[in-house]
């Protein structure tokens, strides 16, 4: 794995953490912003062939 998909897949799980912790806390702005990341990154992936989970992006 090269260091960009490290990169890549290590900023996808923290984004989903981040967005858990948002929802739990009721933050509904921040759990927007995270949820806009998160598609982000899975496009990011998606336009590189990066398969993360059980699903190709």
């Amino acid at each position: 794995m090269d260091a960009f998909t490290a990169g890549l897949l290590q900023r996808i799980k923290a984004t989903e953490t981040d967005l858990t912790q948002a929802r739990e806390d009721g933050d509904d702005f921040l759990a927007e912003v995270e949820q806009a990341e998160l598609d982000d990154l899975h496009r990011l992936a998606a336009e590189h062939g990066v398969t993360f989970g059980a699903v190709s992006a």
